[in-house]
């Protein structure tokens, strides 16, 4: 049985509107249903352990999925997810790949956090896959190879596009842009129209443009696995 590492933000403030984000629940759902029902495990971490936050707009009507509608039935799942360990304490040897889904909440705690940094770069450098959507590709801000260059640069990458932040009217709250900081650090960034599922692979690193691509992102991670 392969074993997946999902790593999920802890941070619940949407900068300083006062409103709250968190994980996107259809970035978490989608691939984590996917990759369950082929029989992989999948352990949950955070940076605080415990209860991730959710974002709220992911709860709405107007965003559900079938994944989305699944994982409000299933205790199980919720269960589980309450008691995320702290990503402290993982340890990259027991894992076959790592997985980011998005939301806004990376911004502000994944792509700066110690850990997460040091998790990517040894599964990366260990030849595993290293998968994130949407806006958590925020995660490859400071994350470098061996040779100390960005672990992105020269690298075909995808992550929510400026656009779709100026749809959302968040571009001047968040703290950097995706697509940016990716073309910022090198990478070869590429996209979809708005809101169309898209992924990109690279040799172990994958990437998804928004929450309609966490499911095709969780696809390539099944096949390399």
């Amino acid at each position: 049985m392969k074993n997946v590492l999902f790593v999920l933000t802890s941070h619940d403030q949407l900068g300083d509107t006062g409103a709250k984000t968190g994980f996107w629940i259809e970035e978490f759902a989608s691939p984590y249903y996917l990759l369950k029902d082929k029989g992989v495990n999948i352990t949950i971490a955070s940076p605080k352990g415990g209860q991730p936050p959710i974002d709220p707009n992911s709860a709405t009507a107007d965003f559900s999925t079938p994944a989305t509608e699944r994982f409000d039935k299933d205790d199980t799942t919720k269960t589980i997810l309450s008691n995320s360990i702290q990503l402290s304490t993982v340890n990259e040897a027991n894992y076959d790949a790592i997985f980011f889904p998005g939301g806004h909440g990376p911004l502000w705690d994944l792509a700066e956090d110690k850990d997460a940094i040091a998790l990517i770069e040894s599964f990366y450098s260990a030849n595993k896959p290293v998968s994130a959507v949407c806006h958590a590709p925020s995660v490859f801000k400071h994350t470098k190879d061996t040779n100390g260059n960005p672990l992105v640069k020269g690298k075909k990458v995808t992550g929510f596009t400026n656009t779709e932040e100026a749809a959302v009217q968040l571009t001047d709250v968040v703290p950097f842009l995706v697509e940016e900081m990716l073309q910022a650090n090198g990478g070869v960034f590429s996209r979809a129209e708005d809101w169309q599922p898209y992924a990109v692979q690279d040799g172990t690193l994958i990437t998804g443009q928004n929450p309609a691509s966490s499911e095709l992102v969780a696809e390539k991670l099944f096949e390399m696995l």
